[in-house]
């Protein structure tokens, strides 16, 4: 056995409820059990997959962080995702069967391996997993939707602003709190997410922190004033 593979429990996991479907039986979630039979550690700077690679696996991150880029036809890395503990990876490669992407740990990170093939043919069987497959798929369309209306109507302090909040979102439904984070990513991956400048980015930052919105030290942002980065981005959509 390869020694980065480690025999895994969905049933013992703490994440469960944000990658697995709810309410599943004992036998269930045994037999799910079953499926995501291994581990992976993925050290900082590590490919999880890469572009062009054939198609196998989703991926389930238990620890870590990670960001998803393509390459341009002029040669750079355009950022087009970031993915966290609980969240399902690996997504891009259902569709022809090869990943369209990369996919790069910001930091060592833990993934559960789900063989694509065994959980379609678990889910003819169990509506819920089913349900929950097409759930990550379609919240995977509604992310990509959101990120064209930032890339294609939002000025900077806009973008930077509904990021922070979905990021602060999501690291509160994982139990961290709804004001404090670190950022895995470096701003300059921020800018090639959101189609920014690195010297907008660290710009905004510091707009942000001289209005009195947030404190940022470094990758530590305590974000002071949540209600005037909602007014900044429910601004923007009132102009739509």
């Amino acid at each position: 056995m390869n020694p980065q593979t480690i025999k895994v429990a969905c049933s013992n996991c703490n994440l469960r409820e944000l990658c697995m479907p709810v309410g599943m039986s004992d036998e269930q979630l045994q037999r799910i059990d079953d499926i995501v039979a291994t581990r992976r550690k993925v050290k900082r700077g590590g490919t999880l997959f890469h572009s062009g690679e054939p198609f196998t696996s989703l991926y389930a991150i238990r620890t870590g962080f990670f960001k998803t880029l393509v390459a341009t036809e002029d040669g750079r890395d355009q950022v087009t995702g970031f993915q966290m503990a609980g969240e399902i990876i690996g997504l891009d490669g259902i569709v022809n069967d090869h990943h369209t992407c990369d996919a790069v740990a910001l930091e060592d990170a833990d993934v559960c391996v789900m063989p694509f093939d065994r959980i379609e043919e678990l889910s003819r069987e169990v509506n819920a997993l089913q349900h929950h497959v097409h759930k990550i798929m379609s919240r995977e369309i509604v992310r990509e939707h959101g990120v064209i209306l930032l890339l294609g109507s939002m000025r900077a302090e806009e973008r930077l602003a509904a990021f922070l909040l979905n990021l602060v979102q999501r690291l509160h439904a994982r139990g961290f709190s709804q004001s404090e984070l670190v950022l895995r990513m470096t701003r300059e991956e921020i800018g090639s997410y959101l189609g920014l400048k690195l010297e907008t980015v660290s710009r905004t930052f510091s707009k942000f922190a001289e209005e009195g919105v947030m404190e940022v030290k470094q990758r530590h942002v305590r974000i002071l004033d949540t209600q005037a980065l909602q007014r900044i981005v429910n601004h923007q959509q009132a102009c739509q």
